[in-house]
């Protein structure tokens, strides 16, 4: 082979490695972005399923319009805390509430007291729903067991006394108290109890929530 031939093989070669590693670079390249995307992707999923963000007019909009009290004090709008249920509703990651204000509207140190406002109410109704949650469970539970008892000395009355008029009325007053007094036990514990504890899960939701203001 002739060294002009040798020559020009050896610019091919190093042509054909130099192409392989652009497109591998090119590849890892491309890889690399798919990921970046897919990562932002899912970081985007996840705000979504956490941040509740409201457009108020002013501040007052997520305040009640007859209460005349200062902010610090003021007590929080149904509208606002109805919009925020049912934002709330699906959000399982922790949660983030955002207000977007009008940018020549916006007041820093209202701010800072709104955000105290609504932190002290959420805590404060979680606590105390938290509380009559137990209070329901325990009632119906007593309810339960007392009603059982009930129907128990029903069942015993009939058994042994069914012959005497005055055990008969006592079995005919036993029998329906102890069937209504379990149902209303177990109604306190499987139903109403839980219509509360969704009011607790938001409250709890809520008083863990980054509260932020932003301009619009």
């Amino acid at each position: 082979m002739k060294p002009v031939e040798k020559e020009e093989k050896k610019k091919d070669e190093k042509a054909e490695i130099l192409h392989e590693i652009l497109k591998k670079q090119k590849r890892e390249k491309n890889e690399e972005e798919k990921k970046t995307e897919c990562e932002e992707e899912k970081t985007k999923q996840l705000l979504e399923k956490s941040e509740i963000s409201l457009i108020l007019d002013s501040y007052d909009d997520i305040f009640s319009d007859f209460d005349p009290r200062p902010f610090s004090q003021r007590a929080l709008s149904d509208d606002f805390l109805v919009e925020a249920k049912r934002a709330a509703r699906d959000k399982i990651f922790g949660m983030e509430l955002k207000f977007l204000v009008p940018y020549n509207k916006r007041n820093p140190e209202t701010e800072a007291t709104i955000k105290k406002r609504l932190r002290e109410h959420f805590k404060k109704h979680h606590e105390e729903l938290g509380e009559e949650n137990k209070k329901t469970i325990r009632v119906g539970i007593a309810s339960a067991v007392l009603g059982i008892i009930l129907m128990i000395g029903a069942a015993l009355v009939y058994q042994f006394f069914k012959e005497l008029f005055f055990w008969t009325i006592v079995f005919t007053i036993l029998e329906p108290a102890g069937w209504f007094i379990t149902w209303r036990g177990f109604d306190l514990i499987f139903y109403i109890s839980k219509v509360e504890s969704k009011d607790l899960e938001f409250y709890k939701k809520m008083s863990k929530a980054e509260i932020s203001f932003m301009p619009y």
